[in-house]
């Protein structure tokens, strides 16, 4: 299991932004300093809602990478790719619908959710109802041992982690794999060796959890042992077979609720959003349109910023000054809401003027986007390819 890996991708269904950036671009910033990080643009998945819709997909791909870039995801320190160039994700979506139940996907809170707030489309396709293990193969075939996710996604990751676990179970039981197991143990050196004993004991009789994390650490120490016999051991301890396809944990990310220009959450679906590429003249004219406190009618009636859309944008763009500055203003009317509006549209523009020179630049140079594309997505099949010799191995189809 790949400890230090991390995965997470995004659907090219339009323009990003600015809920894109302070909700998942920024953390992805950040991860891809600490993490062996994979980005990956999720073009199959804009079909399981976006079917029968006339989507642009080549220059989506090609913007939302520029986007990506220009908001500082970096080629070098991480693996940008596009999920269809990397077909073993359709192969291992597959092969894991044959042991997942039907009743683990539907009871996916999305499930019901999105059928509820997409009425106007026909959502009663498989692909829709199979997107879930298709998200699940994205993220096994790479055996990421974690998942940036908000809460409201830590249901996938636990499927997931369900579907491995099947998988495992049914496929992991190899011909002489207690023999393979000691044969593992005895490559380890003695010390290490009555360790793992020891923790396996342990956790086996006394269903001790500290156990079996700490053998999980001892087996990423060994130097001696391949990586299949570090999973073998890893199923073993746990009294099953070989453990093919890792669990991955969720990795919560830092609440970003960005909001849009009506109050709600920033999201195409309420068309509230401020592009990435929106003009200074443009983000203007969306904050100056913005409602305000609806008993502000005059100037001289007082407000409350606790119920006026602006405020929540001076939460994430204001200092503290600034928001007594406005506070004040508001509740004591000493202000026009035109006049409160202003300091957000200067922060918003100075925000995004740095990126909008970046994206220019790299559209300027639409090979290099390609080149980019074309490099992380053989490095992502290269990892793919040893995941799924394993999977066939394992399931007897690798004749």
């Amino acid at each position: 299991m790949q400890d230090h890996r991390v995965l997470s991708g995004m659907r090219p269904t339009g323009r990003l932004h600015l809920g894109h950036y302070h909700g998942v671009l920024k953390n992805w910033a950040e991860l891809q300093n600490e993490y062996d990080s994979y980005f990956f643009v999720a073009d199959w998945h804009a079909f399981t809602t976006h079917y029968s819709d006339n989507i642009d997909l080549d220059n989506n791909v090609m913007e939302m990478v520029v986007d990506w870039l220009a908001s500082g995801i970096n080629p070098n320190t991480s693996t940008i790719f596009v999920q269809s160039k990397v077909p073993e994700h359709a192969e291992l979506h597959l092969l894991l619908s044959m042991t997942t139940p039907v009743s683990w996907l539907e009871r996916v809170p999305s499930y019901k959710d999105q059928q509820d707030k997409l009425k106007s489309k026909d959502l009663s396709t498989y692909g829709f109802l199979g997107y879930p293990l298709l998200q699940s193969a994205d993220i096994l075939i790479y055996k990421a041992g974690l998942v940036p996710v908000g809460e409201d996604q830590v249901a996938h990751v636990e499927l997931t982690r369900e579907v491995a676990r099947r998988f495992n179970y049914v496929h992991g039981r190899e011909v002489d794999f207690e023999k393979k197991a000691q044969d593992a143990i005895s490559k380890m050196g003695k010390k290490a060796a009555k360790l793992y004993n020891k923790l396996r004991k342990d956790y086996q009789e006394r269903g001790n959890e500290d156990a079996l994390v700490k053998s999980r650490a001892l087996l990423l120490e060994q130097q001696n042992i391949t990586m299949s016999d570090s999973e073998r051991l890893a199923g073993y301890i746990e009294g099953m077979g070989k453990i093919i396809l890792p669990e991955p944990e969720a990795l919560l990310t830092k609440a970003s609720k960005m909001p849009g220009l009506d109050g709600q959450k920033m999201s195409k679906s309420y068309n509230n959003t401020i592009s990435l590429r929106d003009t200074p003249n443009k983000v203007e004219k969306k904050i100056k349109r913005m409602p305000t406190d609806p008993a502000r009618i005059k100037l001289t009636d007082p407000g409350d910023p606790k119920k006026c859309p602006v405020w929540q944008l001076h939460q994430v763009y204001s200092d503290k000054s600034t928001m007594d500055w406005v506070s004040d203003g508001c509740v004591k009317a000493k202000m026009g809401c035109i006049d409160c509006k202003q300091p957000v549209i200067d922060a918003i523009n100075n925000e995004l003027a740095p990126m909008q020179e970046r994206i220019a630049k790299y559209q300027s140079d639409p090979d290099l986007i390609r080149q980019i594309i074309f490099d992380g997505s053989e490095r992502a099949r290269n990892v793919a390819r040893e995941t799924m010799s394993e999977v066939r191995e394992a399931m007897g189809i690798s004749y």
